[in-house]
């Protein structure tokens, strides 16, 4: 008897999710449907909204705001000692400076970024991220990592990675856009 990897990957005993059910029904009404395309899309905007959901719940536990963590996230990346001027942070949240302005005085207030002048020239402004900031940073990034792993335990290290690549060539293909070219990228792609 021949052994045919893709026949044997079909014939484990996977449990069964919602998206099998969904896409056995749409396969009896839609006989154009592409069963396979289907399952992977669906499977994918589920665990979007399954991790938009876990950073919802994890930032409401936290007390934070999504648009709070964001600003912390920019002032973290940027490396010691996390800090960017007004107009970098507009510029890479995809905000009006006056907008900005609005998000930052409530963080302020909180403690968790601080505003500083330069001492060579006393009208540039830098944002600060604070110890408090940092902490509070930390502690999200900290509760998402463990929602993240305990999600992906489901899967064994060399599954983690086979999905990871596979993800990556539809990421490269999704950022390359149809004819080759890199479309213009939103601003809420790199959070």
């Amino acid at each position: 008897m021949e052994n045919h990897p893709q026949e044997n990957h079909c014939a484990e005993q996977l449990t069964q999710d919602s998206v099998d059910r969904h896409v056995a029904q749409w396969s009896k009404e839609l006989a154009w449907m592409d069963p396979v395309k289907e399952a992977i899309y669906v499977r994918l905007a589920k665990l979007a909204r399954h991790a938009s959901q876990a950073r919802r719940d994890a930032l409401d536990s936290d007390g934070l705001r999504h648009w709070q963590y964001k600003v912390l996230l920019t002032l973290r990346r940027h490396g010691p000692p996390y800090t960017a001027s007004p107009s970098e942070l507009a510029d890479r949240l995809g905000l009006t400076r006056g907008a900005l302005s609005a998000r930052l005085a409530p963080l302020e207030e909180a403690g968790l970024i601080g505003r500083t002048h330069e001492s060579a020239d006393r009208r540039r402004v830098l944002v600060r991220l604070t110890d408090a900031g940092y902490a509070a940073f930390e502690q999200h990034a900290a509760a998402e990592e463990a929602d993240e792993v305990a999600l992906l335990a489901a899967l064994t290290a060399e599954e983690q990675r086979t999905l990871a690549d596979l993800l990556r060539k539809l990421v490269v293909a999704a950022e390359s856009g149809p004819d080759g070219h890199a479309p213009r990228r939103s601003r809420s792609a790199e959070s």
